[in-house]
């Protein structure tokens, strides 16, 4: 009876296994973290349908709702990739050499580029009307040579497959490590229409890729893909689907995205929490993640820094706000009344430079060694919602010390006065996103001790704008690594599309007698 009972069994926990969630009740529990329980909301109960996904992030409890029309969008755009990376050995380095030169050629084309540039226009009017931030959105002469740039630098770089990284010789026998490609790369970022020169660099190492960009720049993204990525594709003869748009405006599709299992690696560039959850998804589906969330770059500086030097660090550190931008300055106690008004003035500088003044946080406590002119100062700052007056100076929490800002026009930096560089190391270690710190100083025994005691993967003695695959490597890069998420993938910091590889080994016998168990060759029968 036990054995002819037995297959209904499996049979019935099989069709348990199969169950599909088809509808969420308001207050419904759901478990997380081994011992821990979330509850459905009414809101996400009544948008739920069958067919829809439910993901579960273990570390925190979030119930993300995804839809199954944009579960639909991601699972196709990653089977395509998926198609096209099936092919990519059949494709020649000349092929993918082809594809970067066709690509930089089109945004090079002026009609190509017109259509482009209009797609971008109404983005921009789009996410102005919605009191967004147009800074990184909007294209410009600049920021398309720097595409250009960045296409023929992949187009002119070394082939990044098969390169030999080992090679082990034995008696007989010898073994290559080689590169290879890793598989479908997902990557997520920010609305910066600049950034699809950087996703297309993976191609260089023979994978595939698979991207989202901000709802923001959907628009300027499908031009992008209209007007020179398919055509740059299918003249270079390299598989269709080889670097595939998700086109969807809906946070929902990123999130299948990095759900998805097919995928070789998942790279979510952006605003902290957004990686932080992105990062969270594809490792609960067993893909790897390589994160750049927060930025914000930190100088410090003792007593012996040359003014001249400080001033242009600072000034040059504040020409507009991305992720390498000066976000926090320290000046040690014992220089503080030289360092500070160099630091005031550099700050002056770099408003002016964008028309609308400057904007100052002062960690509370510290705020005396400001003058009083600054401290009772107006200021015209440039909001994404429109110009505002605000004061120039505001204090705040050493707990907020790592806040970074997000400015338009208006520079916007927090004031630290430290004991020393070694307190300076320890604030940044502890409160900052671990990403870029500069030093300014004349000491060498200062940078030495400053170098070797914090916690960042860029470094420097100057300004903190050079950190930038592109401009310091020659290198578009995909992400630039901040130690905030752990250090073990790209450690170098500079996540570019040539370091995103596996390895194979081949061998190759000249022994054919080879015997692990040392028995000779038998004669051969006839």
């Amino acid at each position: 009876m036990m054995d002819g009972a037995r297959p209904g069994k499996d049979q019935d926990a099989k069709d348990q296994g199969d169950e599909c969630l088809a509808a969420l009740t308001p207050g419904m529990v759901i478990p997380y973290g081994g011992d821990r329980l979330a509850r459905v909301s009414p809101e996400l109960a009544g948008a739920f349908r069958p067919g829809d996904q439910l993901i579960v992030l273990q570390d925190s409890g979030t119930l993300l709702h995804v839809p199954a029309a944009q579960k639909a969008i991601a699972a196709d755009a990653v089977g395509r990739a998926q198609t096209a990376f099936a092919r990519m050995g059949e494709v020649s380095d000349d092929q993918i050499t082809a594809f970067f030169d066709a690509f930089a050629d089109r945004l090079a084309d002026e009609a190509a580029w017109t259509a482009i540039a209009q797609a971008n226009a109404a983005d921009v009017a789009r996410a102005q009307q919605k009191g967004r931030s147009t800074t990184r959105l909007a294209v410009s002469p600049a920021m398309r040579a720097d595409m250009i740039a960045g296409l023929r630098a992949w187009r002119d770089s070394a082939p990044a497959r098969g390169r030999v990284i080992e090679a082990i010789d034995h008696p007989g026998w010898r073994v290559e490590q080689l590169s290879a490609a890793l598989g479908v790369v997902a990557f997520v970022f920010e609305g910066r229409p600049n950034v699809f020169a950087d996703a297309t660099g993976v191609l260089r190492a023979g994978n595939s890729v698979v991207f989202r960009i901000g709802s923001d720049a959907l628009g300027t993204a499908r031009a992008i893909v209209a007007e020179a990525l398919d055509p740059a594709i299918a003249a270079a003869g390299l598989p269709p689907g080889s670097a595939v748009l998700v086109d969807s405006a809906e946070h929902a599709a990123g999130w299948a995205m990095f759900g998805d299992p097919r995928l070789g690696l998942a790279v979510a560039r952006g605003s902290g929490p957004a990686v932080t959850q992105l990062g969270g998804i594809a490792r609960q589906a067993g893909v790897p993640v390589s994160l750049h969330g927060t930025g914000g770059a930190w100088m410090a500086a003792d007593a012996s820094a040359d003014p001249e030097r400080l001033f242009a660090a600072v000034f040059h550190s504040l020409d507009r706000k991305v992720c390498n931008t000066l976000n926090v300055f320290c000046a040690t106690r014992d220089g503080a009344e030289a360092l500070i008004p160099v630091f005031l003035a550099a700050l002056d500088q770099a408003g002016a430079r964008g028309g609308h003044g400057v904007k100052l946080h002062v960690v509370e406590g510290d705020e005396g060694v400001l003058p009083p002119e600054w401290r009772t100062a107006q200021v015209q700052v440039s909001r994404a919602g429109g110009v505002k007056a605000e004061p120039k100076v505001e204090i705040l929490p050493l707990s907020e010390l790592g806040r970074e800002w997000e400015w338009e026009q208006t520079p916007e930096v927090t004031l630290k006065v430290v004991a020393d560089l070694e307190e300076a190391v320890r604030l940044f270690n502890r409160y900052s996103p671990q990403f870029a710190a500069s030093l300014i100083s004349t000491d060498p025994d200062a940078h030495a001790r400053f170098y070797a005691t914090i916690n960042a993967p860029f470094v420097g003695d100057g300004f903190t704008r050079w950190v930038d695959g592109q401009y310091a490597l020659n290198k578009p890069e995909l992400g630039l690594s901040n130690w905030e998420f752990g250090r073990l993938f790209a450690r170098g910091g500079v996540l570019a599309g040539d370091g995103v590889f596996t390895v194979r080994a081949r061998v190759s016998q000249s022994d054919i007698h080879l015997d692990r168990g040392g028995a000779p060759t038998p004669a051969r029968r006839a």
